[in-house]
């Protein structure tokens, strides 16, 4: 199954999940499960965009729409990834912190009443349909190695997970109904929202973090390290001076530029003889290389390498 079939296919289940959500939420009177349905909207739009951008990075569009855009996108599409991911993380940490202060004003004022039937029968089979989609779209990615599928597996196992907290909830607030305790009641759908975007707030930091430093290209050590042996390596072998290498990480993307110091004064060599080297590097880095940006200069001036 491929990368853009396995988030089609999660994009659909969140826009079913989003609309019984918001559906069932103003049926029930929860403010969690409006929340619930509105943070799987936002995940749903968000997951569109992934796939967006996934069909660029894989040039799965028609040619003639490929061909427009990669005449404004030389450089590809690569820088997109980060983007799309740090964004969908900031908007559901943003969404989460809003509901808390939703919840924690209920709590001030009182909570509010809450049919518990309804919101049991949703948590229920939401809870179901997240369990199957993180299963199901875990098993793909095992050979797809995707960061959206990955990503969007993160957020089917939080809905998971949440959804679970929010039918025990329930499941207690129809418990103590003309109860001792049945006062609490209306405190049980603020108190658990609140609960849950607590758990929810922090849970995007990695891959805001990872995407930042993917936007800002900071270098990733052991991607430089992995660069450094093969350039020293090179320079031993053909008796070039010194390398200078730039790496980064974009998405899935790798960008390496590498710059040999050739001594002054060598007897010239035809350019197959350096594209043979420029080959060999190449195969000695390795990896994926229809995701990979390498570029390999020789000079004897060690200020073009700097």
């Amino acid at each position: 199954m491929s990368e853009q079939a396995v988030l089609r296919l999660s994009i659909a289940m969140t826009f079913v999940v989003a609309a019984v959500g918001i559906g069932f939420g103003v049926a029930s009177g929860s403010a969690s499960i409006i929340f619930d349905g509105i943070y799987s909207l936002t995940d749903a739009v968000m997951t569109s965009v992934a796939l967006l951008v996934s069909s660029l990075i894989t040039q799965r569009l028609s040619e003639r729409r490929q061909a427009r855009l990669v005449q404004r996108f030389t450089m590809g599409f690569w820088h997109l990834e980060p983007m799309v991911l740090g964004l969908n993380g900031i908007l559901l940490s943003g969404a989460a912190v809003y509901a808390l202060v939703t919840a924690v004003g209920s709590l001030l004022t009182g909570g509010h009443p809450l049919q518990f039937g309804r919101a049991i029968v949703y948590a229920t089979v939401v809870l179901i349909v997240a369990i199957g989609m993180a299963i199901h779209n875990r098993h793909a990615n095992r050979s797809i190695r995707s960061n959206f599928v990955a990503l969007d597996v993160q957020g089917w196992t939080i809905s998971a997970a949440l959804t679970g907290a929010l039918l025990a909830a329930f499941v207690f607030g129809w418990a103590i109904q003309g109860t001792a305790l049945a006062p609490l009641s209306p405190y049980v759908d603020p108190a658990v929202l609140a609960l849950v975007c607590v758990i929810v707030i922090p849970l995007p930091v990695p891959t805001i973090r990872r995407a930042l430093a993917d936007i800002l290209l900071i270098t990733p050590s052991d991607m430089l390290a992995e660069i450094d042996a093969v350039a020293c390596n090179v320079v031993a072998q053909h008796g070039f001076l010194d390398h200078r290498a730039y790496v980064a990480r974009v998405g899935r993307g790798r960008q390496i530029e590498l710059y040999f110091i050739v001594p002054q004064g060598q007897p010239p060599r035809p350019l197959e003889e350096w594209d043979a080297i420029r080959d060999q590097i190449g195969e000695a880095i390795g990896g994926d290389i229809t995701n990979r940006w390498l570029t390999i200069a020789f000079t004897t001036d060690p200020e073009w390498a700097d």
